[in-house]
């Protein structure tokens, strides 16, 4: 009997071990798998960590090639806008040339007037209206002073300049030379097409010549005609003036007479009421000097160079 109970004690205490045995292995798979797991876990953020950084670079790299793919395109960009206004510049310049050209083999000056025309303007006020044209592109504008003269012989106060493309725009009147009956407005916006002045003294008797005014209100008419005398004594006493036979009628006052260069030689003045072809128009050196006495007193700036 005893013998039995020793048995079953043994027995009792060989279950309990396996059971601890058991036990802690199940710990011990447990804990390697944890371990396992982290590790694992770990290694792949590791990976991920050095995928992210090699992608960044990646990107950084893109980034760069893009922003220097994008500086050189723009730098192209603006290449070639240069290169068209250059060659937008050059055909014009192409265009007026051959314009020129065909004034000069022939009478037609129809293309020396589409290029200049746009520069004339109409001058308007409450007593009446003649022509006048730009000369300079921040809207200086000159005519005839006695355009813009009253019934009683003072300035007119409403002052409209009628463009070619018939906008109609306030006038300011910046001053007048009496001497050589010229006067300076200016009306505002910019840039405007100017006309440009000749030296009048290389103007020469028998070359032709346009006079663009308005006359009896028919706006921006064309008369073509020739040089008939140069140095022409005027009203004023001074040997200042272009004769020719281009037909000037009322209205015509203040608009530019253009050789067949397209360049301003004289502004339309008077004419002889009683004969006919008798036109006259100041010249231009003296339009120049005229402009820049003005402008010299009212703004303390020279216009014309």
């Amino acid at each position: 009997m005893p013998s039995d109970k020793r048995v079953q004690k043994i027995h009792h205490i060989h279950l309990k071990k396996h059971h601890k045995w058991i036990i802690g292995s199940f710990t011990s798979l447990i804990l390697i798998l944890m371990v396992t797991l982290s590790i694992f876990t770990y290694m792949i953020f590791v990976r991920q960590e050095l995928h992210y950084k090699v992608f960044d670079k990646q990107i950084n790299e893109l980034r760069l090639e893009t922003k220097s793919d994008i500086g050189s395109l723009s730098d192209g960009l603006i290449s070639i806008k240069e290169e068209l206004k250059q060659t937008s510049s050059q055909l014009g310049i192409i265009y007026e040339e051959f314009n020129y050209l065909k004034a000069s083999v022939g009478e037609d000056f129809s293309g020396i007037i589409e290029t200049v025309i746009s520069s004339v303007v109409t001058v308007k006020t409450d007593f009446g209206q003649g022509t006048g044209f730009i000369i300079h592109d921040e809207g200086f504008i000159v005519t005839n002073a006695h355009v813009l003269a009253d019934s009683f012989g003072g300035l007119a106060p409403n002052i409209r300049i009628i463009t070619y493309q018939q906008q109609i725009i306030n006038a300011d009147f910046v001053g007048y030379n009496s001497t050589f009956d010229i006067a300076l407005l200016k009306i505002e916006g910019s840039p405007y097409k100017p006309l440009n002045l000749e030296d009048s003294e290389t103007v020469q008797i028998g070359e032709k010549v346009v006079a663009i005014g308005n006359p009896l209100g028919l706006q921006f008419s064309a008369s073509q005609g020739i040089v008939s005398a140069v140095h022409r004594e005027g009203l004023n006493g001074v040997n200042s003036y272009i004769q020719t036979d281009a037909a000037l009628n009322p209205g015509n006052s203040g608009g530019p007479l253009i050789n067949k260069k397209g360049l301003v030689i004289g502004i339309n003045n008077f004419k002889v009421g009683s004969a006919e072809s008798l036109g006259f128009a100041l010249e231009s050196n003296f339009i120049k000097e005229s402009v820049n006495e003005i402008s010299s007193k009212a703004l303390n700036r020279i216009l014309l160079n």
